[in-house]
Order: structure tokens, then sequence, then C-alpha cells
């Protein structure tokens, strides 16, 4: 096969550079990809370029460092992206494997293009998610995974993937900061994330609130609520004031704590966003909730099947997906997620 004899072809010097600085869900959906990598490739050092905050995202990585991209000072403007590049032909980059795809990393593509250093970029399918998205003549059918997208990339270097050979890793100890939350407590562990980047992907919290308040009756779980910032923050700790089974999670850990926590719940519900697939990279069964987005978009979730996308009224709403990330919402499809009802999310997560 070609492939085993690129591997045999690579030695320990050969360094891949992967570019992937935003946004925390895309960065997750990585992390699988670069794990079969690792279990390919095992010679060949990984350098992934991203902000330093996600670094605890590939701490289960062996032979992979993490190089920090400073975009709003050091590294800010073409000069500051000079300096980084320079920054990074010290680190004896052989390969570019290029997972964003914006203006910034094709600068960078660029000036390791001007040194001689392959370089290939993400083909993100604009023209199949403009198909797949638009009002008239919609062409819908499923789309070829974000996932396989960045395997793609690999392949176009010469280091072909097969992402059914995935293994997810043991789970984390955890911390004492995260017993001191979790108490050992012997109920199934749930986590909800009910925010989104956009309202047209974000379920009712008002409606969130009644399948909080089933499921604490039930008195089955644990849950744990996921967020970030103050607005958040708040409005989470309000709900937890008001259940017995319910923690926010905000405020109280480490990023990197955070994620172990993430990594040890029996199952995730959460919006088309980052905690979805920052519990998937870990192989938790995770429920998601969608609104004027779709699954067929290729941001289905690593490895979690379809029965798990708990989507609205699509006879209702047969715009639908109306974007990809959720930033544009035709006239009447402002409430979309009002048609998934608590009971139906609540029977989604007691059939796990």
């Amino acid at each position: 096969m070609a492939g085993s004899n690129l591997k045999k072809s690579k030695n320990s010097e050969t360094n891949v550079l992967v570019i992937r600085l935003s946004a925390m869900g895309d960065i997750a959906m990585t992390v699988p990809v670069l794990r079969v990598f690792r279990a390919t490739y095992p010679d060949v050092k990984l350098t992934v370029l991203t902000r330093k905050f996600f670094e605890p995202i590939f701490s289960d990585i062996e032979n992979l460092e993490v190089y920090y991209a400073d975009v709003n000072n050091k590294h800010k403007g073409f000069i500051g992206l000079t300096r980084l590049s320079n920054e990074l032909r010290k680190q004896n980059i052989n390969a570019v494997a290029d997972m964003h795809n914006v203006l910034r990393s094709n600068v960078l593509k660029t000036l390791f293009l001007l040194r001689g250093i392959k370089t290939v970029q993400v083909d993100k399918g604009r023209a199949d998610k403009k198909a797949l998205t638009r009002s008239k003549n919609k062409v819908f059918k499923q789309l070829k995974t974000t996932h396989q997208r960045y395997a793609d990339v690999f392949s176009a270097l010469g280091y072909p993937i097969d992402l059914t050979t995935h293994e997810f890793p043991k789970k984390q100890s955890l911390t004492p900061e995260i017993l001191s939350i979790t108490q050992n407590s012997t109920k199934k562990w749930l986590g909800i994330a009910p925010f989104a980047q956009y309202d047209s992907k974000t379920y009712p919290l008002a409606l969130m609130i009644e399948v909080i308040e089933t499921l604490d009756k039930e008195d089955r779980y644990e849950i744990f609520l996921f967020g970030g910032g103050k607005r958040e923050m708040d409005i989470l700790n309000n709900i937890e004031s008001k259940y017995k089974n319910v923690t926010n999670i905000v405020g109280k850990l480490s990023f990197e704590d955070e994620l172990k926590l993430i990594g040890n719940l029996d199952a995730m519900v959460s919006m088309d966003s980052g905690n979805a697939h920052l519990a998937a990279m870990y192989g938790v069964p995770t429920i998601t909730l969608w609104g004027v987005t779709h699954p067929f978009t290729g941001f289905m979730p690593f490895e979690q099947p379809m029965e798990r996308a708990v989507l609205p009224n699509l006879a209702k709403y047969d715009q639908i997906p109306t974007s990809i990330y959720g930033n544009k919402v035709p006239p009447g499809y402002e409430k979309v997620m009002h048609t998934i009802k608590p009971e139906t999310v609540v029977d989604a997560i007691n059939k796990l």
C-alpha cells in the first residue's frame, strides 16, 4: 500500500505543521484526525499552530507540540505573520497542513511556498455548501464531513490516513478540583451546553429549563451546565440555584479540568456548537439540537449516529439548512427550534 511505503520513507526529523487558529469546535474536530495520523505515522512530529488557550485540547496526543499564534499582538498583520513564519522556520517544518484556509493562513502559505515547503489547504467545499443552503434549487444531500476534509489534507501531503481506524483515549483521572464538584456521584453524569454563537441554533432557554426540570425530578442524573462568559455564568447560576441535581461549571474549573470532566461524562447535550465536538472527541455519546443549520453540512460530531441529532420541523421549515454557521436566518425562521418539544429532548437523553 502507498501508505505503508510513505511511512517507511519518513524519518524522525519530519515535522508537519498543522494550522488551525480557531474556532473551538473546528479545533476539536482536528483531534480525532491527528490521533489517526499519530497512530499511522508515529515517527512524524506534529506541530499545531493555534491559540494558547486551546493547547489542552491536544493533551492526549503524543509527539505533538503546540506553537502559540499571538494574532492580536506579536503576530498581528503582515509583519507579524512574517515574524511568525520566521519563528516556525526554526522548528524545521517540512510540510504544512492548513486546516483553516483563511486570510492569515493564506499569507503563511505563501511565505512557506516561497521557501519551498509543500503546503496543502483544506477544501471547504464552498460550492456544495452553497447548493445545500440556498433557498431555491437546493441540493439537499449529506456533504463530506469536516473530519474527512481534514484527513484529505494529509493525504494530499503524502500521508493518507483512514479515520475508521480511530481509537478513543482512556478516560482521564479526575483532579481534586473536579472531585470537589462531582462529589463522586454514582448517578449518570449528564452535560448540558445550552448556548451557541447564534440565536438561530440555540434552543430557547425556557424550553431547556423544562428539560432540566424534568430530568431533575427523575433524580437519575447529575447535571453539569457548560458555557462561558459572565452573562452565561449568571444565567446558569440562576438555573443551578433552583434544582438539586444541577451544577454550573462556568468559572469553577480550568479549561484543562473542564475537558477532563467532559471526557468522563456519560452523555452530553449540546447545540450545533463547540461543546458537542469537545465531548465527541472523547467518545462521549452526544445529543445535538439543530436550528437553521443541519448535520448534512458536515459538522456532525465525530462518530455520532444521526439518530442523536434532534431536528426541528423540516416539513414546516423546508429551507433548512439556511446557512452553514447559523448566521443567515430567512424571515419567518426565527423560531424554528420552538418546534423541538422538551419531551423529545428528554426522550433522546433517556434512550442513551
